[in-house]
């Protein structure tokens, strides 16, 4: 069975994107941890972080580069935290969340937002990515 980030891939369930190219996608995370908290999920559907092709890894990871610097000017956040649990969707994606401190950083903090603050985060997020 597909992972809801497959389904998102295909574009069977929408999302709030922020960036895809052939072998990634990102978009916000339902439930922000915080304002801009963004997934960069390789479109190759695979479990482990570990068990990643090597040039879909490399994607996801100078993605998140870019999408992060991005999301720091949008949020005006000292740091952008990286984290990858993989608990939740048995498809590796990687967290990127605006923090300005390690507490900014727990998963207990996630919460959802109106359709309205996702929208302007992405706009913002966004204007920032070109």
């Amino acid at each position: 069975m597909a992972s809801i980030f497959t389904k998102i891939i295909r574009g069977e369930i929408p999302c709030y994107k922020i960036h895809e190219d052939e072998l990634t996608i990102s978009f916000l995370a339902l439930d922000q941890v915080n304002l801009g908290h963004t997934l960069v999920v390789p479109k190759q559907e695979v479990n482990h972080w570990f068990d990643v092709p090597e040039k879909d890894y490399l994607a996801v990871q100078l993605n998140a580069q870019k999408i992060a610097k991005a999301i720091q000017k949008a949020t005006n956040c000292p740091r952008i935290g990286t984290l990858v649990a993989g608990f939740e969707v048995p498809h590796y994606h990687l967290h990127l969340i605006p923090a300005w401190s390690i507490p900014d950083l727990d998963f207990k903090r996630a919460k959802k937002h109106s359709e309205q603050e996702m929208k302007d985060i992405q706009q913002k997020i966004l204007s920032f990515l070109k």
